[in-house]
């Protein structure tokens, strides 16, 4: 996730006040020393750092801790709140009908952008549409409409109009019964005068209700530039930081943000259209400091048991609260995992199970993982009908045949089967909520444990 090394920096400093009921003056200044120095190695802008880091010494130093509450989580509410306050707001997008122009340079994203931002106004149930006016860069108006398909979206692009205000003008109309039209435009290696220029007429042409600014996560203090001008320009919004699955500083993009005086719209995490997030500054700020975000895991353990019903009208996700739960629903439940996107940012939304327990593992630990589930699937495509069904009822002798099917091994054939068991028993701590009822309370009680196997997941997935 973006800001990774930050979190974790954040994370240590804040550990060193481990132990302690109340904080010294001195402990409070090497403490702000030591953000001073996460955010300016994050590149956050070094007046932004300044006023942020006085801010939290003062408190520190003047506000008394609630009753019971440690050192180290009074001195981290502090962080949190400072931090949240840095970002501010979430930009306003409600779900109506409206026109998005979007603007950024060359490499910014911008393309990827409307694909995912048309795929999540999609899923909040309105009809968006993409229209594509870069004629600078070759291959824009291909992937545009590629990047379109893959969101189920509708697309108005024309590779033989070489004048991208005409093609705004007529875009527009052609998708004139679309709900929500994101325009996106050419971006340059630089802010150069035509950019400026093309921009600017075609944000006449369209009218839009809101200007977002796409910002690569990796551009550093370059970030500070570009939204003056653009802002100067047509006026930003909102800005959509993108990139964030990469090891990226992203200070940069915040520092943006403050000079527009705007708000972050959109996070893109990742490389396909459903890789992509509403910006929530408390869950945000909350995962950078290993306090999870269980809003955001919610919305997408709700959406990928969804996706994955449509799939397969016949396995309803409730039904493993009520009755039986086979390895064709672990199956499922993997599946509904994978969705949710990579194991790691799953993680980092969970209480407990991100920031400094992520810390500790090793650099590979996510990827074991993924081909641990892996292995499972193939182990389950070597089983019969009736084990699938009834995985307590497989011997010895079957685990033999399996592994030998498999080619996975009888150790990772009994992992699978000792995962199945402990994951069904922790299914039953949840019968009778019912998985429409109260995710959120389930998820609650998911943190807490209760199942082993899992760690704060209780055993709800094949982590080990």
């Amino acid at each position: 996730m973006v800001l990774d090394n930050l979190g974790s920096s954040l994370r240590g400093s804040l550990d060193k006040l481990s132990g302690k009921s109340r904080v010294s003056e001195e402990d409070v200044e090497e403490i702000v020393r030591e953000i001073q120095r996460s955010l300016l190695q994050a590149d956050v802008d070094t007046s932004l750092v300044m006023d942020l880091s006085s801010s939290i010494e003062e408190r520190a130093l003047e506000e008394e801790p609630p009753g019971g509450t440690t050192a180290r989580d009074h001195v981290l509410s502090i962080v949190y709140e400072e931090l949240v306050d840095l970002v501010g707001e979430s930009t306003d997008l409600p779900l109506e009908s409206q026109t998005i122009l979007l603007a950024g340079l060359q490499g910014s994203g911008k393309t990827t952008t409307a694909a995912k931002m048309a795929w999540w106004f999609s899923k909040k149930g309105l009809r968006p549409a993409v229209v594509q006016t870069d004629t600078f860069r070759p291959g824009a108006y291909d992937q545009a409409k590629e990047m379109a398909s893959r969101a189920e979206v509708e697309f108005y692009g024309d590779p033989d109009n070489d004048d991208p205000v005409d093609i705004a003008r007529k875009g527009l109309e052609e998708t004139s019964d679309a709900d929500v039209h994101i325009v996106d435009t050419a971006g340059r290696h630089a802010l150069e005068d035509d950019l400026i220029d093309e921009i600017e007429q075609i944000e006449r042409v369209v009218d839009p209700d809101r200007n977002l600014l796409v910002l690569d996560a990796a551009i550093g203090q370059g970030a500070k530039q570009q939204a003056q001008q653009f802002d100067e320009s047509i006026g930003i919004d909102g800005v959509a930081i993108t990139k964030l699955d990469g090891t990226a500083k992203g200070g940069g993009a915040l520092t943006a943000v403050n000079e527009t005086d705007s708000s972050i719209a959109f996070l893109g995490t990742g490389e396909t259209v459903q890789d992509v997030e509403r910006f929530e500054p408390n869950g945000f700020i909350s995962r950078l400091l290993g306090m999870g975000d269980l809003k955001q895991l919610t919305e997408r353990v709700e959406r990928a048991m969804e996706e994955t019903q449509e799939e397969d009208e016949d396995w309803d996700p409730e039904d493993m609260l009520q009755g039986s739960f086979t390895l064709k629903d672990m199956r499922k439940q993997m599946n509904a995992m994978n969705k949710m996107g990579p194991l790691d940012q799953v993680m980092d939304m969970i209480p407990g199970m991100g920031g400094g327990m992520m810390d500790e593992l090793p650099d590979d630990a996510m990827d074991v993982t993924k081909d641990r589930m892996r292995d499972f699937e193939v182990v389950m495509d070597s089983m019969t009908e009736a084990e699938l069904e009834n995985p307590r009822a497989i011997g010895a002798s079957q685990v033999e045949r399996i592994a030998r099917g498999s080619g996975k091994g009888e150790e990772r054939v009994r992992e699978l089967l000792e995962q199945h068991k402990m994951m069904a028993q922790t299914l039953k701590q949840f019968q009778g909520m019912g998985q429409g009822g109260d995710m959120e309370r389930m998820m609650k009680k998911m943190q807490g444990g209760g199942g082993g196997g899992g760690g704060g997941m209780g055993g709800m997935g094949p982590f080990g």
